[in-house]
């Protein structure tokens, strides 16, 4: 029962990030709101509580997305994908915060849905 829980769960992550990026603008250059999600689809577990850490195909993940923003727009256009993709999948809030330190991460972007993105 426990698994059939865990896939639908990521079966709706997954749907989810389809909703979202429709509504999210991406960069004309470097990684995008879609790129950016689907390497961060492993830490959905974490993100909702059912793990109590990250696993190393996640902090893989967030490695990857923090070296490809490397320019002010790509950073804004994600810190703004970051935001509307945690409200739409009602992650905790301070599970996001908490990744870069996890994961041993120094990442450009806020992971925090309330933090202003135009700053």
């Amino acid at each position: 029962m426990e698994k059939k829980t865990m896939s639908c769960l990521v079966l709706a992550f997954g749907l989810m990030i389809i909703l979202v990026l429709n509504a999210s603008a991406s960069p004309s250059d470097g990684i995008t709101c879609e790129e950016a999600l689907t390497q961060l689809i492993t830490c959905n577990l974490y993100f909702l509580g059912f793990r109590p850490s990250p696993n190393s195909i996640c902090c893989k993940g967030v490695h990857n997305v923090s070296q490809q923003a490397n320019t002010t727009t790509i950073r804004r256009s994600l810190c703004e994908c970051f935001e509307t993709a945690a409200k739409a999948f009602q992650i905790i809030p301070e599970r996001l915060k908490q990744l870069p330190e996890l994961c041993k991460v120094e990442v450009p972007v806020p992971l925090d849905p309330t933090v202003d993105c135009n700053m």
